[in-house]
């Protein structure tokens, strides 16, 4: 694939009808609590990363990537992947971190995650994001996003993951939606939800591509192309074909190499007109007045791609065959796609359940089953009981390794950043991790501008520096002492205060000794003062005040 990518996946959480009385919004955050103080699966974040995402939200995995909670779900996102099947596998191992998770509460039994996108009761929608890493130079002129956004919006034939009904959220500008027929079945859990084809906001007016530049690495060399328009794939072989056909056509893109005369008139509507279409013929229009089959787009797609790139690995050749080998199924037995397609298979079982049971497409037993097919427990989610034929089962059951839940990739720097969970999981100081830097006590930070490096060496060499103070209060002093570095004072004494096992009081002084009342909560202060020898001042040693020069390493 030659390319960093990596999933972005929220949980929906079910519970049984015992427990019907307990919020859904609880069991996310125990399995979080679980995962990290229990499992220490990963370190937890000690500070602010966002305004809704505060220190103990959730933190960085022993595999590079991240677990945490947003907006009462929890999320997953898969550690920075180069090839094809590190990231469907490490995507797979959210799902075995939450299930796993679930069983060890001993829950497992009572209470579900769903990997799916919509709320059949609230009406809902819960992302499956998906991010690529870019060349900074390439260009994004209004042609090419046109034909990039047409490749999105045709996609869904193979990638879909499928739903019963439909949603009619209103626009950014609010609206009311137009009066429609009523929708049995669609191919897309997402496209009811998208209202816009490029836009920077991801809540309320959710686009195909946000268009926030945040590469989360060096930003004169790399842009972070992030696209919110996908559905989350209980199928590996569909994951597999969502992402690599996308990466391919990416590359055709920064080659200049995208077809000609492929811009859609309405990009947006045409992703909800595809998903809703069900004689298969999925016409959209195009700009220049002439309509289009979706498979004939991605035909276009695929002849390019594959003149240009086949041959370059066997992952890629298999991607080739593999893509192929679909948009012949869809067209003449598509039935040959069940346990790869996600919307064929679901769609498979919900008609079997209506012709046995007498049953509408409006019966609410059949939003139970549309559910229970994103189930991840694998003793009770409808999909594990679908058996594939061989192409689709082998590559699904390839995929599935048990320790990708605790060992990351080995060729991208969520390699270094996984070293650097494990060497702070053994150190009692303060610790920052993101996804390009980690640092320590603030002051003390190593970038990792390039996801295509490693940084084992680099991080190893961080972790094992000397550092003499690394307790909790870096940010309060570093905020007093850029504060007297303003007003041109000259620093000669820092007193740091200890209270119930915190830091309590800082106070910098000028000269001389700052002098405070101290509670009588002194135990861990002396212990942690005499630890790092510590000049101790006799104000009351019993209170524990310690007073360091401004030569100290933390100054």
């Amino acid at each position: 694939m030659d390319r960093v990518v990596g999933i972005e996946t929220e949980y929906g959480c079910l519970l049984s009808e015992e427990d019907a009385h307990a919020s859904s919004e609880a069991w996310p955050a125990k399995v979080k609590n679980y995962l990290f103080r229990k499992a220490q699966i990963g370190t937890i974040d000690l500070h602010y990363r966002d305004y809704e995402e505060p220190p103990g939200n959730g933190g960085f995995l022993l595999n590079g990537g991240r677990l945490y909670l947003d907006m009462g779900h929890i999320e997953y996102a898969s550690p920075e992947c180069l090839h094809l099947r590190d990231l469907v596998t490490y995507d797979l191992a959210g799902d075995e971190l939450l299930q796993s998770s679930l069983a060890a509460l001993g829950a497992a039994g009572h209470v579900s995650f769903v990997k799916n996108n919509v709320d059949h009761h609230t009406g809902a929608t819960f992302g499956c994001h998906e991010n690529y890493l870019m060349k900074r130079e390439a260009q994004f002129t209004p042609p090419v996003l046109g034909t990039l956004l047409t490749f999105l919006a045709t996609r869904q034939i193979f990638t879909g993951a499928g739903r019963v009904g439909q949603a009619n959220p209103l626009a950014f500008d609010f609206e009311p939606p137009k009066q429609e027929a009523q929708v049995d079945f669609q191919l897309s859990q997402r496209a009811d939800h998208i209202v816009n084809d490029i836009y920077q906001w991801v809540q309320f007016n959710r686009a195909i591509i946000n268009a926030r530049d945040e590469p989360l690495a060096d930003y004169r060399k790399y842009r972070r192309l992030h696209l919110l328009i996908g559905d989350s794939n209980m199928s590996p072989f569909a994951t597999a074909l969502k992402i690599g056909t996308t990466a391919c056509v990416l590359s055709l893109l920064e080659d200049g190499r995208l077809p000609r005369n492929l811009v859609l008139t309405d990009a947006v509507q045409s992703t909800r007109d595809i998903s809703r279409d069900p004689s298969g013929r999925w016409i959209v229009d195009l700009e220049n007045g002439k309509t289009i089959g979706a498979l004939d787009v991605q035909w276009q797609f695929y002849d390019l791609a594959q003149k240009r790139f086949r041959n370059r690995s066997a992952e890629t050749n298999w991607l080739f065959e593999s893509w192929s080998f679909v948009l012949e199924a869809l067209e003449r037995n598509p039935y040959a796609l069940i346990g790869g397609v996600d919307w064929i298979t679901k769609k498979w079982l919900l008609e079997i359940l209506i012709e046995s049971e007498g049953l509408s497409w409006n019966d609410p037993w059949l939003q139970s089953v549309d559910l229970e097919y994103h189930n991840i427990d694998p003793e009770r989610g409808l999909f594990f009981g679908v058996t594939p034929g061989k192409r689709i089962l082998e590559w699904n059951n390839s995929v599935r390794r048990q320790d990708a839940t605790h060992t990351p990739p080995a060729n991208t720097r969520a390699s270094g950043r996984a070293r650097a969970v494990a060497g702070f999981q053994q150190r009692d100081q303060s610790y920052v991790i993101n996804w390009d830097s980690i640092a320590c006590d603030s002051r003390d930070f190593l970038v990792m501008g390039d996801p295509f490096k490693t940084y084992n060496e680099e991080v190893a060499k961080f972790l094992s520096a000397p550092r003499t103070f690394s307790f909790d209060f870096y940010i309060p002093v570093n905020r007093m002492l850029h504060r007297f570095r303003q007003i041109g004072q000259r620093l000669h004494f820092c007193a740091v205060y200890f209270f119930d096992d915190q830091v309590g009081e800082i106070v910098v002084t000028d000269g001389g000794v700052g002098r405070q009342h101290l509670t009588e909560h002194d135990d861990f202060a002396m212990t942690f003062g005499e630890k790092l020898g510590l000049e101790t001042i006799e104000i009351n040693k019993s209170l524990g005040s310690f007073f360091l020069p401004v030569s100290a390493p933390l100054l």
